[in-house]
């Protein structure tokens, strides 16, 4: 079988399956769940400084299903709030999951004054922590929306933990950053073991009959199977031109999808909302489907296929072949004349003829049709 050992923080994994920072990596007894599952490593749910950041408003959570007709999707809209717990009863847990843990549990710590990060991280530290990630992209409350000069602001806070510990540390990262590879590179400069790319989005969403933000009436996170591109778009340019280990977070449904984050570059993958909707048993399934792929490909370690799909093996917009050498292609025997190519075709190639569709010479190539149709009756074909 292959091996699927991975690093985080520089620590030693058995999976490059990491549960990610939330409500199912809070407590010990979680914890446990998550270990007997398979997972490498787990970060603990936020220890927030903001106090108000520790209660939670019910609900907290929203599944926000998007229909256009067959095309559907969701989005799981949070509101999950930090630890419920201060700093010293933070630090009694994170101590006593050193004690009957048998993998990596790392603090996870959000703080707005100086002496909040490196107060919060010499306690972590002293509890035994064997690294810490700084949760400085939370979407409910951090330093990245707090205004101002915010990659400042970023490594101001990275300065003071690092200069107040010596354990390893990961810098949790906001896609709404401008300029998320120039962040890194400053990172990477302070003697810091990796990044996680990327943490959720703030989002909005509305009520139409109340007209008002639902649920609690603020901002929320939001996160899904739709989120993996952005991350796998940054990690894939990010990982060769940084030595920081990146840890992939957003979107993980699959196992593809963690095959998708270490072919970008990424030496280990966390996840959340599959937990959260599947159970902890998804971390199996996860890395069972990992295995299978490398074996299936003749991969040992997941070293021979990191970062096979990053830097230069993307094309530029240079480079992008931009010959039209294909035309769509009805299969008419497959064909159920249901209509729908001719419904959307915008080139007006797409038409019914005898109750089968065809394809005219005006096909442009653009290839939706092939996606679009029920019967799976149309091909990409060589002009």
């Amino acid at each position: 079988m292959p091996s699927l050992e991975a690093t985080y923080a520089g620590l030693k994994l058995k999976s490059p399956v990491v549960v990610a920072s939330s409500g199912a990596s809070e407590k010990v007894e979680q914890i446990k769940l998550a270990e007997a599952a398979g997972a490498g490593a787990i970060v603990m749910k936020s220890l927030f400084e903001k106090e108000v950041c520790r209660i939670a408003p019910t609900p907290r959570f929203a599944i926000l299903r998007h229909n256009m007709k067959q095309h559907q999707t969701f989005t799981l809209y949070s509101y999950e709030q930090a630890s419920v717990w201060g700093p010293e009863r933070y630090a009694q847990e994170v101590e006593r999951a050193r004690r009957e843990i048998g993998i990596p549990v790392i603090p996870s710590i959000n703080c707005f004054s100086d002496a909040g990060w490196a107060g919060y991280s010499k306690m972590m530290e002293q509890a035994g922590a064997p690294a810490i990630e700084l949760n400085i992209s939370c979407p409910h409350g951090s330093i990245t929306f707090s205004g101002g000069q915010v990659v400042d602001n970023l490594l101001h806070a990275v300065d003071a933990v690092r200069s107040a510990v010596k354990v390893p540390l990961v810098v949790k990262l906001s896609p709404q950053l401008t300029t998320p590879m120039q962040v890194v590179k400053e990172i990477e400069k302070r003697q810091i073991s990796g990044v996680v790319v990327f943490n959720r989005l703030t989002g909005l969403d509305i009520d139409i009959e109340a007209e008002r933000p639902i649920m609690h009436g603020a901002y929320a996170g939001h996160g899904g199977p739709w989120a993996i591109s952005y991350p796998l778009r940054w990690i894939s340019e990010m990982s060769p031109q940084t030595s920081l280990e990146i840890s992939a977070s957003g979107g993980v449904a699959s196992a593809d999808d963690v095959v998708k984050y270490l072919l970008a570059g990424a030496t280990s993958v966390q996840v959340c909302t599959a937990i959260y909707l599947c159970g902890y048993n998804v971390i199996g399934t996860l890395n069972t489907g990992l295995s299978q792929w490398m074996a299936a490909k003749g991969y040992e370690r997941l070293a021979d296929f990191r970062g096979k799909v990053s830097g230069t093996s993307i094309l530029n917009a240079d480079q992008v072949n931009r010959k039209h050498h294909q035309v769509a292609s009805v299969d008419e025997a497959s064909c159920s004349g249901c209509g729908t190519c001719a419904a959307v075709c915008i080139h007006f190639a797409a038409e019914m003829h005898n109750k089968k569709a065809r394809i005219t010479t005006h096909c442009d190539g653009c290839g939706l049709c092939v996606h679009l149709c029920p019967k799976q009756a149309i091909a990409m074909v060589d002009m």
